[in-house]
């Protein structure tokens, strides 16, 4: 199981060990930071962050709850009140931690996080195409391919294109339906 907590300073130093290069700068973030990641790049990322009420950006690191171990991050942002949505972005798993299914349950905790507890209608996402594995875990999260935007991001001599995924309310319901505790006679 996963366990959200809000993402502090106290857990700089940790990420920006797992960012050890440009091109995973590039991946994890876009264009928003240049390389290296340093304390006060990420603390400007948590200004006016993980305030419910005000906030429209929520900054996770995920813990492995039978390990107690922090093994990625996660955010949910450009929350707009007026259309009910958000944007899921700068997910990361600890390299170490790869490949067993994290990235999944992560993004599940926050699709959890933006349905349950913030009532919003939609939640997108944005990938690079070439990340497949990230593609599959979100697949598998129940997130819905709508499309792909060709060669919008240019990295050195290359360009990258963003597959965008979505899910709304209903399909999360569908999949995660309310356990409503039997009444006692």
């Amino acid at each position: 199981m996963i366990r959200l907590e809000y993402f502090t300073s106290s857990d700089f130093d940790q990420l920006i060990t797992w960012i050890d290069s440009p091109h995973l700068l590039m991946n994890w973030s876009g264009p928003m930071f240049n390389y290296p990641l340093n304390p006060d790049k990420l603390d400007w990322y948590l200004q006016d962050s993980n305030v419910p009420g005000s906030s429209d950006v929520f900054i996770f690191k995920a813990i492995d709850t039978t390990t107690e171990t922090v093994v990625g991050h996660i955010s949910l942002g450009s929350i707009s009140q007026k259309n009910s949505a958000a944007r899921v972005s700068r997910v990361f798993i600890d390299p170490q931690w790869r490949g067993q299914g994290f990235a999944a349950r992560m993004l599940t905790e926050v699709l959890r996080f933006g349905f349950e507890q913030l009532g919003l209608h939609r939640i997108a996402l944005g990938v690079y195409s070439f990340n497949e594995a990230a593609i599959r875990a979100y697949n598998r999260a129940g997130m819905q391919r709508e499309g792909c935007s060709r060669d919008v991001l240019r990295y050195e001599d290359e360009y990258w294109s963003l597959v965008e995924m979505s899910m709304l309310k209903a399909e999360w319901q569908a999949l995660h339906p309310v356990q409503v505790a039997a009444a006692t006679a």
